[in-house]
C-alpha cells in the first residue's frame, strides 16, 4: 500500500481483491460502508443485528466533530476491500495512534516495558470504535460473503500498513469471538477481558425480572430504587424528536463533570452531541433525573436492534443510588419495554453483578512486530486469560438469581 490512494492485490482461494486505505470515513459511500456494517437500510431491512457504533453515521460524527483527528491522536486510516467488480466487499475502522487513551483495553504496561528496553511503541494502529468499549464486529464483511477470506484480506492489509509505517503493533479491540479466532489463526495474540451485561429472559416488566432474583437481592434493589427517588426526584426518558439542544446542554454538563474527575480530559466535545442528536436521535436514549423542575443527572444510551448500550453518565448533585437507578434499573425497564435482548452497561463494574448484570467475555487481538516484545506479551496473555476465566467462574457462582431457576412474585416481609 502506498498512501490513501494505493491498492494491493490480495490473493486467496477467491478472486483477487483490491484493498485501499482512506484517510477519512467520508471517502467511503455511506451505503457501501453500512452494507458491510449491517446498519439500517432505507427500507428498514437488515440481515445482521444493528450496532449503531460501527455505522457510517456514528464514525462520521466522531470525525466531523473533531473528537477524532490528528489533534486528538486518532488519525483515520480506514481499510476498504473491493471485489472484482469494484464494489465494497469489506471494510475496517482503523486509526494511527500516538497514545493509548480512549481504548479501554490497556497496553500501557507493554508500551512502558518496550520503551524502557529501547524500543518505540508509538505510533501504533488501532482497529476500534474510538472511546467506545462496546463489543461487536470489527472486520466488517458484507453479509453473504466469506468472513474467513475477506477477514484475512483485511488483516493482511493492516499488517502491511503497519510494516509500511514502521509501527510497533496492530490492536483489534472489542471484536467478535469469531473474528478473534480468525485473527488468532493468523498469528495475532489473543486477549480476553470481562464486562457485565443484563439478559432479557422474556420478562414482561421489571417486577418479572425481580421475581427471578433471590429474596435478599430483590429487597436490596427495591430499597435502592426507593432511596434514589427520594427528595422529589422524577425520571424522564427522552429519544428521537423529544431531545432538544437544551437537553444536550444539560447532558454535556453531566458528561464534563464525570469526565474531568475520571480521566482528566473528556474525549468528546459539545459539537459531537449536537451532531449525534441531528443524525441519530432515534438511536439515542437519554435518561434524566429531574428535581425542582431541572435536570440534575443523566445517562446516555444508544439503541441497537437487539441491545441497549449504556455509554455515559453524570450528575451535578449527589444522591444515594441515583447512578444505579439511571444507568442500570432504568436501562432494564427500557429494554423490557422495547423487547431488547440485553443491556450492555459498558466497561468495569463487578458492582453490577448484584444488580442482575452477569460477566461476559470480551475479546481483543494484537499483532506485534518486535519478536522479543511479542514473546513477553504472549506469556502475559496466557496468564491473563486464565485469570479472566477463573474470575468469571467465581463471579458467576455469586449471581443474584434464584438457584432453582424458578420465578417468585411473592412480596417479602
Amino acid at each position: 500500500m502506498r498512501g490513501s490512494e494505493d491498492e494491493k492485490d490480495a490473493m486467496g482461494d477467491c478472486e483477487p481483491v483490491m484493498v485501499k486505505m482512506v484517510g477519512g470515513i467520508g471517502a467511503v459511500a455511506a451505503a457501501d460502508w453500512d452494507a458491510c456494517a449491517g446498519a439500517r437500510s432505507q427500507d428498514g431491512a437488515r440481515t445482521i443485528p444493528y450496532n449503531p457504533f460501527i455505522s457510517h453515521t456514528f464514525l462520521s460524527i466522531l470525525e466531523e466533530s473533531g473528537s477524532v483527528s490528528d489533534k486528538t491522536g486518532w488519525i483515520p486510516q480506514h481499510l476498504v476491500a473491493e471485489d472484482g467488480a469494484g464494489g465494497v466487499a469489506a471494510c475496517m475502522p482503523c486509526y494511527l495512534k500516538s497514545h493509548s487513551q480512549g481504548e479501554y483495553v490497556f497496553d500501557w504496561g507493554w508500551a512502558d516495558a518496550f520503551e524502557r528496553a529501547g524500543g518505540r511503541y508509538y505510533p501504533k494502529l488501532q482497529v476500534a470504535v474510538p472511546f467506545t468499549p462496546v463489543p461487536g464486529r470489527r472486520l466488517l464483511v458484507r453479509p453473504g460473503l466469506d468472513l474467513r477470506h475477506f477477514g484475512a484480506v483485511l488483516a493482511e492489509a493492516a499488517e502491511e500498513l503497519a510494516r509500511r509505517y514502521g509501527v510497533s503493533s496492530v490492536h483489534v479491540t472489542f471484536l467478535s469471538q469469531a473474528e478473534w479466532e480468525l485473527l488468532g489463526g493468523r498469528g495475532f495474540l489473543r486477549r480476553t477481558g470481562q464486562q457485565f451485561h443484563w439478559t432479557n429472559s422474556g420478562y414482561t416488566d421489571f417486577e418479572g425480572f425481580l421475581s427471578a432474583l433471590a429474596a435478599r437481592k430483590r429487597k436490596q434493589i427495591r430499597r435502592e430504587r426507593r432511596d434514589a427517588r427520594a427528595g422529589d426526584i422524577s425520571i424522564e426518558w427522552l429519544t428521537g424528536r423529544d431531545i432538544t439542544e437544551a437537553h444536550w446542554d444539560a447532558f454535556f454538563a453531566f458528561y464534563m463533570d464525570t469526565g474531568s474527575r475520571k480521566w482528566g480530559r473528556p474525549y468528546l466535545n459539545r459539537r459531537f452531541f449536537s451532531l449525534l442528536g441531528e443524525a441519530m436521535a432515534d438511536d439515542v436514549l437519554l435518561i434524566f433525573a429531574n428535581r425542582a423542575g431541572r435536570p440534575i443527572a443523566g445517562a446516555l444510551n444508544m439503541i441497537g436492534s437487539d441491545a441497549l448500550y449504556g455509554r455515559y453518565w453524570g450528575a451535578l448533585e449527589d444522591h444515594p443510588f441515583l447512578h444505579f437507578e439511571l444507568c442500570y434499573y432504568q436501562a432494564i425497564e427500557f429494554a423490557i419495554a422495547r423487547g431488547l435482548d440485553r443491556v450492555e452497561a459498558g466497561a468495569q463494574g463487578p458492582h453490577k453483578l448484584a444488580r442482575g448484570y452477569l460477566p461476559q467475555t470480551i475479546y481483543s487481538a494484537h499483532w506485534i512486530a518486535d519478536p522479543s516484545l511479542r514473546r513477553a506479551v504472549a506469556r502475559f496473555l496466557d496468564e491473563e486469560r486464565a485469570h479472566v476465566a477463573f474470575e468469571q467462574r467465581l463471579l458467576s457462582d455469586h449471581a443474584p438469581f434464584r438457584k432453582d431457576g424458578s420465578l417468585d412474585r411473592s412480596e417479602e416481609t
